[in-house]
């Protein structure tokens, strides 16, 4: 038996409102990621904004001076033809006319044409059908003659108010939507209007629709002309533009190219304007880096060389006073109490000389990059007592003990254990050296991606902007005070290198009175990129205390040491079960 399909579910107008305010968000984006890397797209939206501007204004302007110079024209020719009609009515209409006479269908009744009859024929064959007439007569109400089938209620009150109350042959103008009777439909037109013998109103109408046809061809050229104008402008502005943009986009490339290590880079000289300039400036700069890059690098190579030449020879004088050292020493209860210090201090100094001589093998090894990793799956428990382990002998001559906060659960990692062991006792002996006998607290955490080692002292701490340089060689944040322990001055910048080498990070943090803390994150697969840290490079109750104190600013997390995405600091609360 077929399953049946089962329904899609509908969805609320609130989810398809969500579903096209997200899809509206990432559409402007989109688009404000082109408009900003875009520097042709946004010449050419300006030059088209400001010409579209440009082109209504004086559009605007031309249509007004067009219709006025028309309907001006209008005007006058019908007002000055008007004053002539009338003239010529007012012969006609010399005897007032009773109301009785005046009927439309006088003429098709064969009675005599009375004087408004007559003059309004002779008025229209005057017209040669630019215009029709209306002859109203103020005693009459509701009666009137008008040619061309015009209603002659459509004259407006007002207009019939001003001729009624002005003088004899005094003309009014308005502009007036006329209505005809028939199947006609309305149009604008043009009264003028005037009194004759007192009692008479005659109104010429003079059409518009010729000039309104007129008007409106001139407005669609302008138009037209408008938005080709505006293509043409934003066509020259691509073009314009792309002249430019075009050797600044290839400059821009050939700059990436030349900072990815592609020294032989050059541009193309074409010409001899600014941009060509640019060019040749360009060029000239490539090859002068590229010039000092080279003898910076054979210079860091000689350097390289050397210190692993001189490291390498030392090696066989070092044994041999070694060894004449190890028969002093073991032979100082036969000596005098000056001798025997004297063979003490000797072995101590070796054992330190030896130290710097190893550190200095692998920083030559980092910097030929001859360094390997020897990758197992691991306990970072295990590899975290093994270090502490490693440093109990000096934590009690320093009159320091350890706190360890460890996972109940394995958290395995694919390092190199003899590296990772070596990062967390440089970190202890750091902490040890500078925490002031106080207690350092190791904190292991781990999360799907990545596992991570904090090592907390509670010592001096580090000024603003030391974070970073505490990684370089031989520094040290207070030059006249003196290592207690016998540190080399590579620990740390070697214990970089090592995590560097895992892909993944070593970062410091600290702050005057606070002490400080340093945190190693490695991803749990070795090459997979990390992304994050288990966590957080400021101890929480660093961030709580301010907080109580009414620093609402939260404290800002040092950047890592390497070139690294930003870490996410979420802690993972399994990672603080006491051990």
């Amino acid at each position: 038996m077929p399953v049946p399909a089962r329904k899609r579910r509908r969805r609320t107008p609130g989810q398809i409102a969500r579903g096209v305010r997200r899809r509206a968000r990432r559409l402007a984006g989109r688009l404000r990621h082109v408009w900003r890397r875009s520097l042709q797209l946004r010449v050419v939206t300006s030059t088209l904004v400001l010409s579209m501007a440009v082109v209504v204004v004086l559009g605007v302007f031309l249509m007004q001076s067009i219709v006025a110079s028309v309907l001006t024209s209008t005007e006058v020719s019908a007002v000055e033809e008007s004053r002539a009609n009338i003239a010529t009515a007012s012969g006609y209409l010399t005897q007032p006319v009773d109301s009785t006479d005046i009927t439309q269908d006088a003429t098709a009744q064969g009675q005599t044409m009375n004087p408004v009859d007559a003059a309004a024929r002779a008025l229209t064959d005057r017209s040669g059908g630019r215009y029709d007439v209306v002859i109203l007569n103020e005693g009459s109400v509701g009666e009137g003659r008008a040619s061309g089938q015009i209603d002659w209620s459509s004259i407006p009150a007002l207009l019939r108010e001003k001729v009624q109350s002005s003088e004899e042959q005094s003309l009014w103008d308005q502009t007036v939507k006329i209505r005809y009777i028939g199947a006609k439909q309305p149009e604008s037109a043009w009264v003028v209007g005037g009194r004759v013998n007192g009692t008479y109103e005659i109104y010429h109408v003079f059409p518009l629709g010729e000039e309104e046809k007129t008007l409106l061809t001139v407005q669609q050229m302008v138009f037209g002309a408008g938005a080709a104008l505006v293509l043409l402008l934003a066509g020259v502005a691509s073009l314009v533009t792309r002249q430019v943009v075009t050797p600044v986009r290839l400059a821009r490339q050939a700059a990436e190219r030349l900072a990815a290590g592609r020294l032989e880079e050059r541009l193309k000289v074409r010409g001899e304007d600014d941009l060509a300039r640019l060019a040749t400036s360009f060029n000239e700069m490539a090859s002068n880096l590229a010039v000092k890059i080279h003898q910076l690098e054979e210079l860091s190579q000689v350097q390289r060389q050397f210190v692993s030449d001189v490291s390498h020879e030392l090696r066989t004088p070092l044994t041999t006073v070694r060894m004449a050292a190890d028969l002093l020493y073991e032979g100082r209860e036969d000596f005098d109490a000056s001798s025997a210090r004297a063979a003490e201090l000797m072995q101590n100094q070796l054992e330190r000389f030896e130290s710097m001589l190893a550190d200095l093998l692998e920083i030559s090894r980092y910097d030929a990059g001859a360094a390997t990793l020897d990758l197992d799956p691991v306990d970072m428990r295990d590899v975290v007592l093994r270090a502490v382990g490693d440093s109990e002998t000096l934590a009690e001559r320093q009159a320091t003990r350890f706190e360890l906060r460890l996972p109940n659960e394995p958290c395995m990692a694919e390092v190199d254990s003899r590296r990772v062991e070596r990062i967390l006792r440089n970190l202890l002996f750091n902490a040890i050296e500078h925490g002031e006998g106080k207690d350092i607290v190791v904190t292991l955490g781990a999360d799907r991606d990545a596992v991570a080692v904090a090592v907390r002292d509670h010592g001096v701490g580090l000024k603003a902007g030391e974070e970073t340089m505490v990684f370089d060689r031989f520094w040290r944040a207070d030059p006249s005070r003196a290592r207690t322990i016998g540190g080399t001055g590579l620990g740390l910048a070697i214990s970089r290198e090592d995590a560097m080498l895992h892909g993944g990070w070593l970062q410091a943090w600290g702050a005057p009175g606070e002490g400080s803390q340093f945190r190693l994150s490695l991803p749990r697969v070795a090459g997979s990129p990390l992304r994050g840290s288990p966590l957080p490079l400021v101890p929480p109750e660093v961030e709580m205390r301010r907080t109580w104190r009414g620093h609402a600013t939260p404290v800002l997390t040092p950047a890592p040491v390497e070139a690294a995405p930003r870490a996410r600091e979420n802690v993972d609360a399994g990672a603080f079960d006491a051990e």
